[in-house]
C-alpha cells in the first residue's frame, strides 16, 4: 500500500502526528516518531499514556507525517492498531532515538515505565 515516496518519508527522521479517539469520540493528537516494517507503521510509547489507552479500546488512527526537507511532501494515513506488544519496545525505543536525535539509548526514559510497540496497518494512504 506504501508508494516508493511513502516509505522514503516515513524512513527519514520526520516527526509524524498520531490521532486515536477518546472514549467520547473525540480526537487525541500526539507527536510521535516513527517507523516502518513493509507496509506498517510502528511507533512506541508507554503504557498509561491517553494514546495507549485510547488504542487499547479503539484501534482506528489517523498518522500524518511530513517532510522536514520539503513540508509539502507528506503522507497521510488512517489505519488499524493490529498489535501492540512489549516484545523487543526497550530495544525499538533505542533505535528511534538514534534514528531522531543520534543518541545509542533513548534518554527520556522514566523509571519502571513499560514501554510499547504500536503496530498499525494502513487501510488508506494518500499524499
Amino acid at each position: 500500500m506504501l508508494n516508493e515516496r511513502d516509505r522514503r518519508i516515513i524512513d527519514a527522521p520526520n516527526f509524524a502526528s498520531v490521532a486515536t479517539l477518546m472514549p467520547d469520540g473525540s480526537p487525541q493528537a500526539s507527536t510521535i516518531w516513527i517507523d516502518r516494517d513493509g507496509d506498517d507503521v510502528l511507533f512506541n510509547t508507554a503504557e498509561g499514556r491517553v494514546k495507549t489507552d485510547n488504542i487499547r479500546r479503539d484501534g482506528r488512527v489517523a498518522i500524518s507525517v511530513f517532510d522536514h526537507q520539503d513540508p509539502y511532501e507528506q503522507v497521510v494515513l488512517r489505519g488499524t492498531v493490529v498489535d501492540v506488544t512489549t516484545e523487543g519496545a526497550d530495544e525499538h525505543i533505542d533505535l528511534l532515538a538514534k534514528k531522531y536525535t543520534g543518541a545509542d539509548r533513548y534518554p527520556w526514559r522514566d523509571p519502571g515505565e513499560q514501554r510499547v510497540i504500536v503496530r498499525v496497518r494502513p487501510d488508506h494512504v494518500s499524499g
